[in-house]
């Protein structure tokens, strides 16, 4: 499809903000990208990019177009997905952004079992906090997301909701290790690391701590739930995550998890959506009910 070949230049460029460097992951020159880029602009009769002596910005007509481009970008893989499953091929590519909190075990047994089925499909996650996979999605990128707590999107069409609670992770020999549920002033007590302030678990846990005004002893935060794992399995300290992302956590691993009592804090959705209206490529669609499927297993448990 050579005729999208132009489109794949404006899109680099929007995604790098230079020409030169659009033109070095496009294995161009980057004279050849600026002259079809005028050359569109004529076309148009708008220019697309406000040039600067250190890159480039989208105008607001610039902004109009990357967005068309992007809507025919899926729409064309879709188109080939769709060639591909008549062909019986089932190829195709999966695109998905995800929490943290389900790349550790869920989606990786999710991705495998489908594999199984169908070998010749791939795959593209992206591990984002919950409002850049959503950003992602409007913006294409992704055909999924499976995010805790996504921000309000007017086009975010969500296929399964999932109820989670927020849990205490702990060694097994840490002094509130004994109780099966706890209290979140019990928690206040006690040294803890976070993630960061753009995970929605931290901010149902800080919103949870400020209507019961406690103030909770954070010595670490990172942006990796491993590292936090880490952290409170070497240190004797107590992290928070949800509870799809922590089954694993007691399995040899030295590590615990206990409920966090439903006064402290009430249970919030995951959730497995796409752009309302949208019709997805056939892998991605199938791996969409699969999933589907799954979550509504763990509901059922």
């Amino acid at each position: 499809m050579r005729h999208l070949r132009i489109l794949r230049y404006v899109d680099e460029v929007a995604r790098t903000g230079s020409i030169r460097k659009a033109a070095a992951r496009l294995n161009v020159t980057a004279s050849a990208v600026n002259r079809r880029i005028i050359d569109l602009e004529e076309e148009l009769g708008a220019q697309l990019l406000e040039r600067k002596p250190r890159g480039v910005r989208l105008t607001a007509a610039g902004e109009l177009f990357i967005r068309y481009i992007r809507q025919q970008g899926a729409d064309v893989e879709r188109v080939k997905s769709h060639i591909e499953d008549l062909k019986g091929l089932r190829r195709g590519t999966v695109r998905i952004a995800c929490s943290q909190a389900v790349a550790f075990d869920f989606l990786p047994r999710a991705i495998a079992a489908y594999r199984a089925r169908y070998p010749d499909v791939s795959f593209e996650v992206k591990v984002l906090d919950h409002e850049r996979a959503t950003a992602a999605l409007a913006d294409y990128d992704v055909d999924l997301i499976l995010v805790f707590r996504p921000p309000f999107l007017a086009t975010l069409e969500p296929l399964v909701k999932l109820g989670q609670r927020l849990v205490a992770l702990m060694a097994e020999e840490h002094p509130l290790a004994a109780q099966p549920t706890i209290r979140l002033r019990d928690c206040a007590a006690h040294p803890i690391v976070l993630a960061d302030r753009g995970f929605g678990g931290r901010q149902l846990l800080e919103e949870a701590c400020a209507r019961a005004n406690l103030r909770l002893r954070i010595v670490a935060e990172s942006n990796s739930f491993e590292f936090l794992r880490s952290l409170v399995r070497h240190a004797g300290l107590m992290s928070f995550q949800i509870e799809i992302g922590t089954d694993p956590a007691g399995e040899g691993s030295g590590l615990v998890k206990r409920t966090i009592d439903g006064r402290d804090i009430p249970r919030s959705d995951l959730v497995l959506g796409q752009l309302r209206g949208r019709n997805l490529p056939v892998a991605c669609a199938v791996f969409a009910e699969q999933l589907t499927r799954a979550l509504e297993e763990v509901k059922r448990r």
